[in-house]
């Protein structure tokens, strides 16, 4: 039976254990390489250890207790960067991504940003659709050194 978005929590803090699982996510449902993995562990690790509560926040969505979706905000030199966006392939299509943006969304005005940011990849075009309804812009790409075309979208708020 298909999961229903009303049978899905958010919460606000991790857990032992989660940022391992959110590591293993992105090895598991981005076929990127080892390196990819490895650049994630290392980040979302540094995220974690010099957040700033005040400034920035995850929400992790998660369904009879395992995680299914995430989204951050991290702040880089005082712009809002989106980061770590995913959300597991059996809980895509039920509107989990519209509802972990709006949490993103929410939080970027409240805390009172201008601008945001992301990178994403050219082959994620589900999620650039929905960065785009949410305001993000394309405005450049460049090549990782895992050979991937790296695309930056940006939002500006008035």
């Amino acid at each position: 039976m298909r999961p229903r978005l009303d049978q899905i929590t958010i919460r606000t803090t991790y857990q032992p254990g989660d940022i391992g699982y959110l590591t293993w996510m992105h090895g598991e449902y981005y076929d990127f390489g080892i390196h990819f993995e490895a650049y994630v562990a290392r980040t979302l690790a540094d995220f974690y250890e010099q957040l700033n509560p005040e400034r920035e926040c995850y929400w992790i969505a998660e369904h009879q207790g395992k995680m299914v979706g995430h989204i951050s905000l991290k702040d880089t030199n005082g712009i809002a960067q989106l980061r770590y966006f995913l959300i597991n392939p059996e809980y895509r299509g039920i509107g989990l991504g519209k509802k972990l943006m709006t949490c993103f969304m929410n939080f970027l005005k409240e805390v009172g940003y201008s601008s945001s940011f992301l990178l994403t990849t050219s082959s994620l075009k589900t999620a650039a659709h929905l960065y785009e309804k949410h305001g993000y812009r394309y405005v450049s790409h460049t090549f990782t050194d895992y050979g991937l075309e790296e695309r930056r979208y940006e939002l500006h708020l008035e």
